[in-house]
């Protein structure tokens, strides 16, 4: 619940890119959701992580603070999935194919989680002004991640399967 309180306040004021601008919580909340009910995630490290997920890349949050709020696994995995917003678009995604294969069980299991709500939300919810062209090249690119991480954990690799077999 202290992740979730911290998260909910460093996001506060961000807003995904839909057309109805849905508040930026929901997305690490559903996260969560993926890995405990659909995963049958019980450890609470990795459902923190899935909630604090964004917040290195997307607030003004510092790893440092996550260390000293959540210990040094919690904040090690959101770093993990964290890109380098100093490199351009292009380069993160390259990178996230490269080193999805690198990362800890604990991690990967957020990435997975993250990238089946993603692929979820880019079906029903897609960002405002995206065409069916760019919306398909961000599902291609997700599945190569998903695919540099299989044998993680079946149950999850299965519902990003399913949410990418119902793409448009």
């Amino acid at each position: 619940m202290d992740a979730l309180a911290f998260s909910a306040h460093k996001h506060r004021n961000q807003r995904r890119k839909d057309v109805d601008a849905s508040p930026y919580i929901n997305h690490p909340i559903a996260l969560a959701r993926v890995l405990a009910v659909e995963g049958g995630i019980t450890d609470h490290k990795t459902l923190a992580a899935a909630i604090l997920h964004d917040t290195l890349e997307d607030t003004e949050t510092t790893y440092e603070e996550l260390k000293e709020k959540f210990g040094r696994l919690i904040a090690q995995a959101v770093r993990e999935v964290t890109d380098d917003k100093t490199l351009s678009k292009a380069d993160r995604k390259r990178l996230q194919i490269e080193h999805a294969k690198h990362l800890s069980r604990r991690a990967r299991l957020v990435k997975l989680a993250d990238k089946t709500c993603n692929v979820r939300d880019m079906a029903s919810h897609p960002p405002h002004g995206w065409p069916l062209e760019r919306r398909r090249e961000y599902y291609d690119w997700a599945k190569k991640v998903v695919d540099q991480i299989r044998g993680t954990h079946a149950h999850l690799e299965a519902a990003f399967d399913e949410a990418f077999a119902a793409r448009p």
